[in-house]
């Protein structure tokens, strides 16, 4: 008998629900931040949905959770912020206002979000 490849025949059905989970942290600018100059905000600078301060920034997981973030309500892109989480003295978000661009003003809303998917699959063996 000749040589053949063994393999299981099987009929499934395979569930993948995302669960996405979004958290906002907001932020008022106390000063004017100039073209050229770096705007840093510590997590205790921060407040949440309920308006109480924020004592870290979370850790982003790897392959699926990321940040946006607005600032006067439009969205900004990613390459003038840096996000590091953790608490104060470690974690920040930095905003480098990029030169000939008009500065982020005094009382400016700066809002982080923070979207992190925690995926499930379920399969089912149909026999």
């Amino acid at each position: 008998m000749a040589l053949q490849l063994m393999k299981l025949a099987l009929d499934a059905t395979v569930t993948t629900t995302l669960n996405p989970s979004t958290t906002k942290y907001f932020y008022v600018t106390t000063e004017v931040t100039p073209a050229g100059e770096t705007l840093t905000i510590d997590p205790t600078d921060f407040f949440d949905d309920a308006g109480v301060s924020v004592s870290e920034l979370p850790e982003l997981a790897t392959d699926n959770s990321y940040y946006r973030v607005y600032i006067n309500g439009v969205l900004q892109m990613q390459g003038i912020t840096t996000y590091t989480p953790g608490e104060t003295a470690v974690g920040s978000l930095t905003v480098s206002v990029p030169e000939g661009n008009e500065s982020i003003l005094l009382n400016t809303p700066i809002v982080l979000e923070v979207i992190t998917y925690t995926p499930n699959t379920e399969a089912e063996i149909n026999s």
